[in-house]
C-alpha cells in the first residue's frame, strides 16, 4: 500500500468537481436509471470530460455527486474513441480468475493500493440508446469495470482491504484532511 503525500491538484478543464472519500454519496448505493434520455446523455458527456481532464480511466456518477447508476471507462484516457465504454444500470453477471494489481481512484487523490479482483468479468448494461448489451473483458478493463460498478453499489476500493490495512489508510486520510491536504480541484472550464 502506498500513500503519496502532497497536494493533489486536478486540471481546471473538467465540468464537474470530483467528490472525495469519505463523502456520504460515495458510500450510498445509487438509484437505477429509469429512462435513458437527454439528461442522462448530458450527464455522461460531463462524466467523460471530467474523467479525461483528471486523467482517470473510469468514473462513476456518484463520484461527481450524482446518485445514478451510470459509469464510464476509457483505458486510453481519451486517446482512442473506441475505448470509451458507457454503462447505464450495469451489473456484473460473471467473473472468473483472480489477480492482485495496483489501483488508484479519483476520489482518493494520490492513493494507490494493491487490490485482489477477478481477472475476467462480464457486465450487462444499457447504452446511451437504452439498448441492453453485454461486455466481457480481461485484465485492466475487467478491473476498471468492477471498480466503477463497486462505486455504484456504494462501496469504495479500500473496503477490499484487510481490516488492519483499511484502518491504517483511514488514519492517513484523516491526517491529510486535517492538514488540508485532501484536495481534488476540478472546476468548470473558463470561457475565453
Amino acid at each position: 500500500m502506498t500513500l503519496i503525500y502532497g497536494r493533489c491538484y486536478r486540471p481546471a478543464m473538467a465540468l464537474r468537481e470530483i467528490v472525495l472519500y469519505p463523502d456520504r454519496v460515495l458510500l450510498t448505493p445509487t438509484a437505477p436509471v429509469l429512462r435513458v434520455d437527454d439528461e442522462i446523455a448530458a450527464l455522461v458527456r460531463d462524466m467523460v470530460e471530467t474523467m479525461h481532464a483528471a486523467t482517470g480511466i473510469g468514473l462513476a456518477a456518484n463520484q461527481i455527486g450524482v446518485s445514478k447508476r451510470v459509469c464510464v471507462v476509457d483505458l486510453s484516457v481519451g486517446e482512442q474513441e473506441q475505448d470509451l465504454h458507457v454503462f447505464i444500470n450495469p451489473r456484473i453477471v460473471e467473473t472468473s480468475g483472480s489477480e492482485i494489481a495496483e489501483e488508484g481512484c479519483l476520489s482518493f487523490p494520490d492513493v494507490h493500493i494493491d487490490i485482489e479482483r477477478p481477472f475476467e468479468a462480464t457486465v450487462e448494461a444499457q447504452d446511451l440508446e437504452g439498448k441492453t448489451f453485454t461486455l466481457s473483458a480481461r485484465g485492466l478493463l475487467a478491473r476498471a469495470m468492477q471498480h466503477e460498478i463497486e462505486h455504484l453499489e456504494g462501496r469504495v476500493f479500500l473496503q477490499n482491504l484487510s481490516p488492519l490495512k483499511r484502518e491504517l489508510l483511514k488514519r492517513q486520510i484523516k491526517k491529510r484532511i486535517k492538514a488540508g491536504d485532501w484536495v481534488a480541484t476540478v472546476l468548470r472550464p473558463q470561457v475565453p
